[in-house]
């Protein structure tokens, strides 16, 4: 595998990994959960252009990476799209949330 399959590989893996963060799959860096499907979809988009712009032009196995990550990140997808607003919500709610500390008294 030459240098631009390892960089076209880590390219496609990037798209991938957002992606899965978009739809809230996997934390971020910073260890949060958060879903923007309208992000996700555009990635879905970028990676349908570039095995369009790329066919014929990369190895099969590549190619077969790439039919594989576009399918699950489509199957995701719908399946985020189609839950029911109330239920994502539901998983927000379900969060732990910081304990609020109380204000210390100032001693006199």
């Amino acid at each position: 595998m030459d240098n631009n399959d390892q960089l076209f590989m880590q390219l496609l893996y990037m798209f991938h990994t957002s992606a899965m963060q978009g739809l809230g799959k996997i934390a971020d860096p910073t260890g949060q959960v958060n879903r923007n499907l309208e992000y996700v979809s555009q990635t879905i988009d970028l990676m349908a252009m570039l095995k369009e712009k790329t066919k014929g032009n990369i190895p099969e196995e590549m190619g077969k990476l790439l039919d594989g990550m576009l399918s699950e990140l489509r199957l995701n997808y719908v399946d985020e799209k189609n839950k029911a607003p109330e239920k994502v919500e539901m998983k927000e709610e379900e969060k732990p949330k910081a304990a609020k500390k109380k204000p210390k008294k100032k001693k006199k």
